[in-house]
């Protein structure tokens, strides 16, 4: 970039509805462009959908949210605003295991031959079944890992045996799309498979926050961008755009003009905002529906799980969630603090919440006493006095990621771009899907 272009773009003023995690990276990639930036976050705090909170005087997530390896953005974006990611985020090989230990473990080496010796060690699944998968894997790579856009999941791992969608094939897809794979895009779940498990080594590998989020993104990046210049704005709704010529204003707000806005807001508050001047984008972002995904928050002081991730046996009559996550051997100071997470969970919350809370709670208690081996320990596994549990909810975590669904385009119309992990692109609603729109709306609307 010539100096006399980087004087350009510092007149260029930016606004940026919506201080999650797509806003966010919109809003730095925008400064480092040179722009006078204003960011307009409704909520008290930063972070969206991923967000810290308060819960009973404990501060917890919205979520339990982990990365992977090939989030490469989201990871560039936490360095960039002063992170130190290697202490912030526990990092291991993938391990999808249960209590025992078992499951799937990829060890260190080449993507196809990590994946390869990480299945032929399930040793509980039978040589065939083992075969048939490394098979059918094999057989995406030779379709560049692409498939019909009509088909899901369920259609896309017919031939596969039951261990391998049990306790590979359901966990990845619920954790990915936070879809079903009964309705679940396969086309999106292929593209995750390929850059997650069959891309660079360590792309697969997992990241889990040993901090809360808010200090993994959100309050980095914004006294980041305190620091640099930018105005944020937090508790300040965005009521309307109004156009003034070639340019924006935002109301309520002082302060002029702004060259551009970026949308990265919700779906439906960027449909609201954006429906005067594109009916059709604005409908487009309307028709998306959504799936909720409930985290349960319980306390059994003087427990600990046999490894900080772990995957559950869930159905849908008595064991809501799919994964739990022992936060006291991750954070190290909140021993016997436990995260069970139910993605995909409408059918459970139509039972109502309580019922939902009550029967993961009861879940988790049931894991205990499975690990405990004689009478007398199983009775000293029962939940002690103390015990709690709370229950937090995303009512619209995620769009539902159904086959052929349509995703409005990042660009609303001329000087308005949106930006957000449900906007088009190759991936499902991730934080990284988030990171990546709000950097290209900000490259794109500044021509960089």
């Amino acid at each position: 970039m010539s100096a006399s272009q980087a004087a350009t773009r510092r007149r260029e003023r930016v606004a940026v509805v919506g201080g999650g995690w797509a806003g966010l990276a919109a809003a730095v990639e925008a400064v480092e462009a040179g722009a006078d930036v204003t960011l307009f976050e409704m909520a008290a705090q930063l972070g969206g959908r991923a967000r810290t909170l308060a819960l009973d005087g404990r501060e917890v997530d919205n979520g339990q949210h982990i990365l992977i390896g090939a989030y490469v953005e989201t990871l560039d974006l936490m360095r960039r605003v002063g992170v130190d990611v290697e202490s912030a985020m526990q990092r291991s090989a993938l391990r999808l295991v249960d209590a025992h230990g078992r499951g799937l473990v990829l060890p260190d080496g080449p993507a196809w031959l990590a994946f390869a010796r990480g299945v032929w060690r399930l040793r509980h699944w039978p040589a065939f079944e083992r075969l048939r998968l490394l098979g059918t894997a094999v057989s995406w790579a030779a379709r560049g890992f692409r498939c019909d856009e009509s088909l899901t999941v369920e259609d896309l791992v017919a031939a596969v045996g039951p261990h391998a969608r049990r306790e590979l094939i359901d966990p990845l897809c619920v954790a990915a799309l936070n879809t079903p794979s009964l309705q679940a895009s396969a086309a999106v779940f292929l593209r995750v498979m390929k850059d997650a498990l069959f891309s660079a080594p360590g792309s697969a590998d997992l990241l889990l926050p040993r901090r809360l989020l808010g200090s993994m993104l959100p309050q980095p990046a914004g006294d980041w961008l305190a620091a640099h210049g930018a105005t944020v704005r937090t508790g300040h709704r965005v009521n309307a755009l109004e156009r003034d010529g070639m340019a924006w204003r935002v109301t309520p707000a002082p302060g002029g003009t702004f060259d551009a806005v970026v949308l990265a807001c919700s779906a439906r508050e960027a449909a609201r905002l954006a429906q005067p001047y594109a009916p059709r984008w604005a409908a487009a972002a309307q028709a998306l529906r959504y799936e909720p995904i409930a985290t349960v928050y319980v306390a059994r002081p003087g427990i600990a799980l046999p490894f900080p991730m772990i995957t559950l046996d869930s159905n849908a009559v008595d064991a809501p969630a799919q994964f739990a996550f022992d936060l006291g051997a991750l954070r190290g100071g909140e021993p016997g603090l436990f995260a069970l997470v139910v993605s995909g969970a409408a059918g459970w919350l139509t039972r109502g919440a309580a019922a939902l809370e009550m029967a993961c709670a009861a879940q988790f208690d049931a894991l205990v006493r499975r690990q405990t081996h004689t009478p007398a320990a199983r009775a000293e596994a029962a939940p002690p006095p103390e015990a709690s549990s709370r229950m937090l909810v995303e009512k619209r975590a995620t769009f539902a990621c159904t086959p052929a669904l349509q995703r409005p385009p990042a660009e609303v119309t001329a000087g308005l771009w949106a930006a957000g992990d449900y906007v088009a692109g190759p991936y499902p609603a991730t934080l990284e899907g988030a990171v990546r729109s709000g950097r290209a709306a900000a490259r794109k609307l500044l021509g960089v």
